[in-house]
């Protein structure tokens, strides 16, 4: 892939390593140095012309990898230079490789979940001039080398037929485990990783673990029984006692004469009272002759005395009362 400016002064190695920053690598003595501007505005250029034919290989909507998309993630782009461009030309790209590291849940052979932050392939393109010709090989290599790192150690995210087939012919990764994710890893992932001992394995040790300590076991703590519970009573006995006593009859049956002294035991009063002001001792009931007694001598309502004073003729019942006297008995009046 070619450009308009001089690739090989951007690029002075034959593999560029660009980080987040985009800064151009380190110049060879002895030679110009353009303005450090011009020189990452370049490196934006081929990050952008790169990612746009990986897309379009690929048959991806839109790019992967662009210079906004390193500048906001902390990936890493090994860049691959041409070294066999024609001699008119001021370089070319040969392609690259993007890789980065990212957590991840992955499943292993068991289908357990498992949390891991592996180094990734994001994204791999060698221009198609140039396929087949070892280029990706060395690109691969180097970025394994540099990482220090294993094939079987990598996750790929959504890999093309050709990525497959180049795994499986240059580093014999054939077997993947199933994911639920775009991410593919390969049989051995999980051999560099700590695992914890299986169920029956954890029995095993625990059970080995018992026989060979000599320390009793702590006894277990036996608990009081628990009581039963009882009928649950809507008051207490205070309560109904309370309303036994404390019925007042209504007027004029609650006319009695007071009492001069307290009684020795008074009512008792319910808890569920309150502050409510305390009752006076009550009266006793009154037996009927003298409710009747008290009712003759109880002096008549000033509205009865004005009602007697308006008639003239007095009460019915007076009338009848005075019909059926003789009339000796009348004059007497």
């Amino acid at each position: 892939m070619e450009f308009p400016f001089d690739v090989d002064a951007l690029f002075p190695e034959r593999i560029t390593v660009l980080d987040q920053h985009l800064r151009p690598p380190a110049r060879r003595p002895g030679t110009a140095t353009p303005a450090r501007t011009d020189l990452q505005h370049q490196i934006m250029t081929v990050v952008d012309e790169l990612g746009r034919a990986s897309a379009k290989a690929q048959h991806l909507p839109s790019p992967i990898t662009s210079a906004s998309r390193m500048q906001s993630n902390r990936h890493v782009m090994y860049v691959l230079k041409d070294t066999s461009a024609r001699p008119a030309v001021k370089g070319a790209i040969a392609g690259f490789l993007k890789v980065g590291y990212k957590k991840l849940f992955v499943l292993d052979d068991r289908e357990a979940h498992n949390e891991v932050e592996p180094l990734c392939i994001l994204d791999f393109y060698i221009h198609e001039s140039l396929q087949r010709h070892g280029h990706g090989r060395e690109l691969f290599q180097h970025m394994l080398q540099k990482e220090r790192v294993e094939p079987h150690q990598l996750a790929i995210d959504r890999p093309s037929q050709k990525l497959l087939k180049f795994l499986n012919k240059h580093y014999s990764l054939e077997t993947t485990v199933p994911q639920v994710n775009n991410f593919v890893i390969f049989e051995g992932f999980f051999a560099h990783q700590h695992r914890p001992p299986a169920h029956s394995l954890r029995a095993a040790r625990q059970a080995r673990a018992a026989a060979l300590d000599p320390t009793p076991a702590a006894p277990a703590r036996k608990l009081p029984p628990k009581r039963a519970e009882g009928d649950i009573k809507p008051y207490s006995s205070s309560d109904r006692e309370f309303l036994k006593v404390a019925v007042e009859p209504p007027w004029p049956l609650n006319r009695a004469p007071r009492r001069t002294t307290p009684p020795a035991h008074p009512p008792p009063r319910s808890s569920s009272l309150g502050n409510s002001p305390e009752r006076g001792p009550l009266r006793p009931f009154v037996p009927e002759q003298e409710l009747l007694r008290s009712l003759r001598l109880c002096p008549p309502h000033p509205t009865a005395r004005l009602l007697l004073a308006t008639d003239s003729g007095g009460s019915p019942a007076q009338r009848r009362r005075t019909s059926s006297l003789p009339r000796s008995e009348e004059s007497r009046y």
